[in-house]
């Protein structure tokens, strides 16, 4: 079994990788289906609503385990290895922006108000 100091390890270096990925949506070398595809991952991740609900056992956290690893695998794999290379770059040097964060739940909001208006339009008419 693993000790809480690797496990700390991993989760250091998944922040750099999220990170990573996060610059390298944002540089224009990256194409633009790899930038729509972490879009949906990320859109997924922190959405409330899933393909299968949480609240069943096991096979409500399996799509969260297996989709968006998945999702991330691939993503990384169109991203071209020189963008990965200079967005991990990037994130070693500290350059994290601050509001990172911020802006992602911002738009991640606004796709769900503008989803949730247009579901209101479509029943109301």
């Amino acid at each position: 079994m693993k000790s809480l100091a690797a496990w700390k390890i991993k989760a250091g270096q998944l922040r750099e990788d999220l990170f990573a990925l996060y610059f390298a949506m944002g540089d224009r070398r990256t194409p633009w289906y790899a930038r729509v595809l972490l879009a949906v991952i990320i859109g997924y991740a922190v959405s409330p609503i899933d393909i299968i609900p949480d609240f069943i056992p096991v096979l409500g956290y399996l799509d969260d385990i297996l989709l968006v690893p998945a999702g991330i695998f691939l993503a990384v794999k169109l991203i071209p290895q020189q963008v990965m290379a200079d967005s991990r770059a990037r994130v070693k040097d500290k350059r994290i922006p601050r509001k990172a964060g911020w802006i992602a739940a911002g738009a991640i909001i606004f796709v769900w108000l503008a989803a949730a208006y247009g579901i209101f339009l479509l029943v109301t008419a």
